[in-house]
């Protein structure tokens, strides 16, 4: 499935199983633990196949139960100037 060059730079898209993957929805965010994505061996960059972007659909529009639901921490961030 992977193997092609990246849009954006000179590498390879490879597969590779990550750990934790978060995902943005309209409807909020979904995390998939043990997922496999194809990463740019050059600048990183993340693709995602259909079928993960699917279950992330499920998930988030209550089609699919998750296995777990996780707080997430959320502090304020206070931006000082440089003198």
């Amino acid at each position: 499935m992977y193997g092609y060059n990246c849009e954006y730079c000179d590498g390879i898209v490879r597969e590779r199983v990550v750990e934790k993957e978060v995902f943005k929805h309209k409807k909020g965010f979904v995390m998939l633990e043990n997922v496999p994505i194809g990463i740019c061996d050059q600048c990183g960059y993340r693709y995602y196949n259909s079928k993960i972007m699917k279950k992330v659909h499920e998930i988030a529009e209550g089609k699919q139960i998750p296995a777990r639901t996780e707080p997430i921490p959320v502090a304020r961030y206070v931006y000082e100037m440089a003198c």
